[in-house]
Formats: C-alpha cells, structure tokens, sequence
C-alpha cells in the first residue's frame, strides 16, 4: 500500500486551466438531446427534469442552475466552468469531462458510473452519494469538498489528490489506482476496499486511523 520512498515519488495531478472566452447568456429554453452548446453561459436557470443527454458543452459556463433529476447521460464538457450547480439525481453517467472546474456544488445522489474526467477540479461544496462506479479520473484534484459515501467501485484513478477534503464512508472496492494522493485529506473514512489503496500515498496518522480495518482486512485479531 505505502511503500518506502513513495511519498518522494508521487506524481501530482495535472490541473484544469479553464479560460472561457467572452460568453453570450443561454435563452434557448430547454436543452436538447445531442445539442451543441459553444461560448453560452447558463446562469441561474431551472433545468430540472430536462434532457440533454449526449448534448456537447464547450467554452460553456453553468452557474447557479438547478440540476434535479436532469438528463445528461454521455454528455461531454470541454473547458467549461460548473458554479454553484445544485440538485439530487442528477444523471451524468458515461459523461466526459476535460478541462473542466466543478465549483461550490450541491449534489446528492449524482450518477457519474463510466464516466471520463480528465483535469478536473473540484472545489468547495458538498456530493453525497456521489456514483462513479467504473469511472475513469486522470488528472483529478478534489479540493476543500465534502464527498459523503462517494462510491468508486471498479474505477481508475490516476494522478488523483484529495486536498483539505473530507471522504466519509468511501468505497474503494475493486478501484485501479495509480499516484492517488490521500494525504491531503482531513477526513478518511474508508467503508469498503481499504484493500484496493495499492497506488495510493497516505500519511503516517492516517495509517494509524486505518489500522482496525486493515488489520480486519488481514484476518488479524488485536487483543489487549
């Protein structure tokens, strides 16, 4: 799991640099299955319940918007900025997201299963029951944010860092990782798959924190 010297060597995530150009206020009503979005800025919008699956998001920013139950499966955000987005059920499976900063979010429940995120931010904010089930993360900081009960079963999770973040209740069961860096993580709360954290870097009181399910995980009895 940690191995003598990894610290020294892990490789840090390479972050988004998102540069939106000038953009023009969205006024198109609803969103489209398949659309094609470029420049617009989506503030303060209702966009509960619509359906915008496989819809291409690009120099795009959505700011404020309420995202409840909305239809983005297999949508893809290219250099786009998500603010203040808040809503419960959201469907983002098999979404790609590059270059992308996820800031200040409210979400429960959000679907993110096989989804793609490549330099990616998230900052601030507050996911529970965050699904990235068989996601791919490359290049992914999540930073100063509350994940509750995130579940990465079967992801992949290369240059990843958890900085001043909080994981409660995390599921690693069956995750491929490669220089996922824990350390940052004021909060570790491993409910399942502490035995998946081969590639990951963790600090010496963290360690200490795992030990119980380690030890759990290694049949070892600690007896007073």
């Amino acid at each position: 799991m940690v191995r003598k010297g990894q610290a020294q060597t892990v490789k840090a995530a390479r972050r988004a640099e998102v540069r939106l150009p000038e953009l023009v206020a969205w006024e198109g009503g609803e969103l489209e299955p398949d659309g094609d979005y470029d420049g617009l800025e989506f503030a303060d919008l209702d966009l509960a319940g619509q359906d915008g699956a496989g819809a291409r998001f690009m120099d795009c920013a959505v700011r404020r918007c309420a995202l409840d139950e909305a239809g983005l499966a297999k949508a893809r955000f290219l250099d786009a900025v998500l603010e203040g987005v808040r809503g419960v059920g959201t469907d983002l499976s098999g979404a790609s997201f590059r270059d992308v900063e996820l800031v200040e979010a409210r979400l429960g429940g959000v679907q993110l299963h096989g989804a793609a995120l490549e330099r990616v931010v998230v900052r601030g904010g507050k996911i529970d029951y965050l699904n990235l089930r068989t996601a791919r993360l490359k290049d992914v900081v999540f930073e100063e944010c509350v994940l509750v009960e995130p579940d990465f079963g079967g992801a992949v999770l290369e240059r990843v860092e958890f900085r001043g973040c909080a994981l409660r209740g995390a599921d690693f069961t069956g995750v491929r990782m490669a220089d996922v860096d824990l350390r940052g993580a004021v909060e570790l709360d491993i409910a399942r798959g502490v035995d998946a954290l081969a590639g990951a870097v963790i600090s010496p009181g963290q360690l200490f924190d795992l030990a119980p399910a380690l030890a759990a995980q290694m049949g070892v009895r600690v007896v007073g």
